[in-house]
């Protein structure tokens, strides 16, 4: 039976989609992009601080569906800038400081809201 992940700490879903489902043990968190859920504005800033407050937002919804980092096997990158690859990669890191998760990252041409990153994770327990 699956169920449906929701929390006030991250963003709401901006459209027909869950913030996450759980399955079997397996949660699918939908790509996060970098809005505060506090004030539902994108963040100030580049890369590093969209980066860090998607991995926020992400780490909300693993809490509240009672699973850490140290739980994702899979992660989705999506950039709207190659050239911005280093510095998400470095504070991607500091979330995962050992035995990361398997990634993949891709440009892509547009971004949800104009933003310049957005990350899809997979957890399992």
């Amino acid at each position: 039976m699956k169920r449906i992940i929701n929390t006030p700490d991250a963003p709401k879903a901006i459209g027909p989609y869950s913030q996450a489902v759980e399955i079997k043990g397996t949660l699918y968190i939908s790509g996060q992009i970098p809005i505060d859920p506090a004030t539902g504005e994108i963040v100030k800033g580049g890369i590093r601080e969209q980066t860090g407050q998607v991995m926020k937002n992400i780490y909300a919804i693993l809490k509240e569906a009672g699973y850490e980092f140290t739980d994702v096997i899979k992660s989705t990158c999506l950039l709207a800038d190659m050239e911005d690859f280093s510095a998400m990669n470095e504070v991607y890191a500091g979330f995962y400081p050992e035995d990361p998760p398997a990634r993949a990252a891709y440009a892509v041409v547009k971004l949800p809201m104009g933003v310049m990153v957005e990350i899809e994770t997979v957890a399992v327990r």
